[in-house]
């Protein structure tokens, strides 16, 4: 039987049932003691400081917060703003007691088709963020996201790509890498991957595939209604060294955001056991 004490539930799984208010409370009701917060959501609810604190009487931790990055910009003044906004949340970030900030790279900008440098770009941002985020004591986990997700999203789509980028910005632990079961699954290297990341993953979130997917970022399916080897991967990443919260992030726009939210939770809390 899996500790339940490692399970948090990404507030995105009931992002359109519950503002994060009810999110907190409601998992908080059914024993969950983790949560990812995203930001627009924690912006509706109130300052970072007063999210805090309704974590805090709930006695929920954050596992995650959403999300930090899109550095590819171009244009140099655009891309300051970014830096800019990147400062922000990680600032954020501390004040909430998040263990990891959630970086998505970013996709190609309008008009490019130049990925090399896309990514050298996102790179250059991180090898300014990295230092204040030391400073701050923040992690800011890379998170590879599905190829096909390369364009519009973040031109990062690889295990080993990340932990190529750790080693090439050679930062301590306020860098680290998000392993999410959902973009990675398919990779024939990533056993070894994960193996090679070790002490690197910031975070872990499980999820499935379904195998008729009618959407590449909103229809994710719930643990054991798809195709992935949950447990197989939990595995690689718990003999890695991880040790963190099982985070649930399931995007359903379809399904899942269209049920009642306690039904939600406690369908995850028992997927939890069978398919994690």
């Amino acid at each position: 039987m899996l500790d339940e004490d490692l399970l948090s539930i990404n507030q995105v799984t009931t992002r359109d049932q519950w503002s994060l208010k009810q999110a907190v409370e409601g998992y908080s009701r059914q024993g969950i003691h983790g949560t990812a917060v995203w930001r627009d959501k924690m912006m509706e609810f109130g300052s970072p400081k007063n999210t805090r604190q309704l974590l805090k009487e709930n006695g929920i931790s954050v596992s995650g917060f959403c999300i930090g990055g899109l550095l590819t910009s171009f244009d140099e003044a655009t891309f300051q703003k970014d830096l800019d906004e990147n400062r922000r949340i990680m600032e954020e970030a501390a004040i909430i007691e998040s263990q990891a900030l959630i970086f998505i790279a970013g996709g190609l900008p309008k008009g490019s088709k130049d990925i090399a440098s896309a990514r050298t770009r996102v790179l250059e941002g991180l090898s300014i963020l990295l230092p204040e985020a030391k400073k701050a004591g923040v992690t800011i986990a890379i998170e590879p996201l599905h190829p096909m997700l390369a364009a519009n999203r973040s031109v990062l789509t690889t295990m080993k790509e990340a932990n190529d980028w750790c080693d090439q910005l050679g930062a301590g632990p306020e860098l680290g890498i998000a392993v999410d079961v959902y973009h990675v699954w398919w990779d024939p290297m990533l056993e070894s991957e994960i193996k090679r990341a070790g002490s690197r993953i910031a975070a872990f979130h499980v999820n499935d595939w379904l195998d008729d997917t009618k959407d590449l970022r909103l229809d994710r399916g719930m643990m054991g209604d798809g195709v992935i080897d949950i447990p197989k991967i939990r595995k690689w990443v718990e003999s890695a060294g991880f040790n963190g919260y099982r985070e649930v992030e399931i995007l359903s726009q379809n399904n899942w955001w269209k049920k009642p939210p306690e039904e939600v939770v406690k369908v995850v809390k028992e997927r939890y056991q069978k398919f994690v």
